[in-house]
């Protein structure tokens, strides 16, 4: 089966290249015209054609050598790979260990308004400077437990604490697979990409547990039991 680079390739029709000198003629003409003087300098010396090979022709021909040779496929392949292994297994969250010391400390996720915010008729909803607490709107329904699936004990110990609190728990990794963890488990499986929450909410060890206590958030940096 030809691949969609080799099929793009082997047009040999004149339409696309015809559609991509007509549209880099416009180009140069748009950014040229505006400061284009005509004038007849006559002739200041001999003239010859270009000998410089054609841009898309040379892209044309080494693509075209690659595919013979076998190896655009294998950068096909190799791209790929690395694609797989990067959904399978992201990079782990930076800064984030196992729990030497634990530790329990508090979130205040009120923020503050930085500009007004305007509902669809112009109207004023929030002034700039107004405090909020998102959860005097929406609580937290689920505990987060952020948790290194690379390492067994933290995975036995996060199955034992969603066990313990009846599923009301969001598994998060810091680092590992969650595709595997998810087949595994058969629940919903999550990935604190770039260090987004446990950077938010100050997490740097791992087990975590955060959990809502009035206005604000509870977060308990677990020991693993041995």
């Amino acid at each position: 089966m030809k691949t969609a680079p080799m099929q793009l390739l082997e047009s040999r029709q004149g339409g696309v290249k015809a559609r991509i000198a007509a549209a880099l003629a416009a180009i140069v003409l748009n950014a040229a015209l505006p400061h284009a003087h005509a004038a007849d300098l006559g002739t200041i010396g001999p003239t010859y054609e270009i000998g410089e090979p054609d841009l898309l022709r040379m892209i044309e021909e080494r693509l075209l050598e690659k595919a013979r040779t076998g190896e655009l496929a294998r950068i096909e392949r190799e791209t790929k790979t690395r694609a797989v292994a990067a959904i399978k297994n992201p990079p782990p969250v930076p800064g984030i260990q196992a729990t030497l010391i634990p530790r329990t400390f508090y979130f205040d996720p009120t923020f503050t308004l930085n500009r007004n915010i305007f509902g669809a008729q112009g109207e004023l909803l929030f002034a700039a400077g107004t405090r909020k607490n998102p959860l005097e709107v929406v609580s937290l329904s689920r505990h987060l437990l952020f948790f290194d699936a690379r390492d067994k004990r933290q995975v036995v110990h996060a199955r034992e604490l969603i066990t313990a609190y009846q599923g009301r728990v969001k598994p998060i990794l810091t680092a590992g697979s969650y595709l595997s963890l998810m087949q595994s488990w058969r629940i919903p499986v999550y990935y604190d990409q770039r260090g987004l929450l446990t950077r938010r909410l100050g997490i740097r060890q791992v087990p975590a547990l955060v959990s809502q206590e009035g206005m604000r958030l509870r977060v308990d940096e677990l020991e693993v039991p041995q």
